[in-house]
């Protein structure tokens, strides 16, 4: 399992537009991916509500698991999104 931590870039953290510009880029990588706040449990990358109630805010560290070929490069890929202020 291949395993990345990313810093939350956007200024208003992990929510709705940052959030679904996140969730179209896992949808992309063909993977099962999860996210986790730190301390928190792992869950769905792919899910909205998941992602919402990590309640992640600008600057919070948050740790990506994905399993698979191509697991490596797919995270690579989703940390830089994360590390984009995608309010920008």
């Amino acid at each position: 399992m291949a395993e990345r931590t990313a810093v939350i870039a956007s200024r208003v953290g992990l929510h709705a537009r940052p959030a679904s510009i996140f969730i179209s880029a896992v949808k992309e990588q063909g993977l099962p991916v999860t996210i986790a706040a730190e301390g928190g449990e792992p869950m769905p990358a792919s899910s909205i509500l998941s992602l919402l109630s990590l309640g992640a805010s600008h600057g919070d560290t948050v740790t990506l698991r994905a399993e698979g070929d191509g697991a490596e490069a797919a995270l690579e890929k989703l940390v830089a999104v994360l590390e984009t202020d995608l309010d920008a």
